[in-house]
Formats: structure tokens, sequence, C-alpha cells
């Protein structure tokens, strides 16, 4: 069973927002519960030593779960056009500043020595400015989203290198996304499909189309 195939399989044989009547986002607690549920009921046939996501904390959650040993890629890109969004695009703030350029060389790390680099940088960032922004009192659109920033960036941390050890892995989910929009748009013609025709067309699709 390819990856593709427990995915469609978690979402009821369809991807989300594909069809008019499921308006709501798969993504949250209660999508990730009903994937954990069938994952968990399912016999896998694969053991994924490593996953790429965009870092929803449930759907990390549930990953561990299921298998202890898998490596996480953060998609890079996310890291990126969320952080930058948070710090925003011409920042005041000395500690925004220093933080937005951190966030536009995330795309740039290719080696072990820009990993390093770019550890070390972050190491400086937080020492200089992170204690304080833990621990200040301020509240505001900007220093929130600031915190935000931060908290995220330190959190994924641990997850954004995976791929420097081993090339097989991806560090972002473009292609994933790129797949799944050209699916939707094939799916796009075939909305009157009934459900267990729906499951059927999306295994041939999975098959047919591997990538």
């Amino acid at each position: 069973m390819s990856i593709y195939e427990m995915i469609s399989f978690a979402t009821d044989g369809y991807p989300a927002n594909t069809h008019k009547r499921r308006r709501k986002r798969s993504g949250g607690r209660a999508g990730c519960r009903k994937v954990w549920e069938k994952w968990t009921l399912t016999p896998l046939i694969t053991t994924y030593y490593t996953y790429s996501t965009d870092g929803n904390p449930h759907l990390l959650r549930i990953l561990r779960l299921v298998w202890p040993a898998i490596w996480i890629q953060r998609c890079l890109v996310h890291v990126q056009r969320q952080g930058l969004s948070w710090c925003r695009r011409d920042p005041k703030r000395p500690d925004a500043k220093h933080l937005r350029a951190l966030f536009l060389h995330v795309m740039a790390i290719h080696t072990a020595t820009d990993r390093e680099r770019f550890l070390s940088q972050v190491q400086a960032w937080e020492h200089r400015y992170g204690r304080h922004i833990a621990r200040a009192p301020e509240t505001g659109w900007v220093f929130s989203d600031l915190k935000r920033a931060r908290s995220m960036l330190l959190s994924a941390l641990p997850d954004m290198f995976r791929y420097l050890d081993d090339p097989r892995i991806a560090k972002s989910t473009n292609a994933l996304e790129g797949y799944f929009a050209r699916l939707k748009e094939k799916y796009r013609q075939h909305r009157g499909l009934a459900r267990h025709h729906r499951t059927a067309y999306l295994r041939w699709y999975f098959h047919l189309c591997p990538r």
C-alpha cells in the first residue's frame, strides 16, 4: 500500500475539499483522529521511515504513535513562508529584522556546514533576543506574531534538516501538493461518482499515476 493509498483510505476514499459537500478541512483534531483510528485498524503492509509534513501538530503526534521510529522532515517552504509572514515584510523591531533574515536563509541550506552555521545563528539570536521575548509581557498583533515565529522555528529545528542525511527525503511538500492538485483537477471531472466508485477511482489513479 502506498502512502497515497493510505491517505485516500484515511479520508473516506476522496481527498479533502474536492467535493461540494465536504467543505470542512480534514487537518484538524477531528480529521486527524479519524486518520489515527483507520491507520491503527488497518494492517500496514509498509513501514515508512520518513514523512515530510507542513507541521500539523495533531498529525505529527499520530505519525509518532503509529511509527515510533519515523523520521519527520518539516517542510522548509512552510517554515519559511509562515515565519516571514509573522515577521512582516518590513519589520521595525531589530529582533524581528534579524529573525526575518534567518527565515530568508532557510531554503539555502545544502550542506552540513550550512546547517551548523544556521544553527549557530539561531542560537546567537535566541541568546540575544529570544529570552527577552519569552518573558516580555507585551501584547498586540506584531509582538504576538513575533513570539509565534520564534516558537515555530525552535520547535521545527530538530526536524528541519533530515534531508541532509538522506538525499531521498524531500525537504518540502511542494511535490506532494502538486500531485494532489493534479488529482483534484481530474477528480472534478467525475464529481458525480458514488462513494464506492470514488474509492475505486482513487485507487486506480494512485496505481496508474504513482508520481
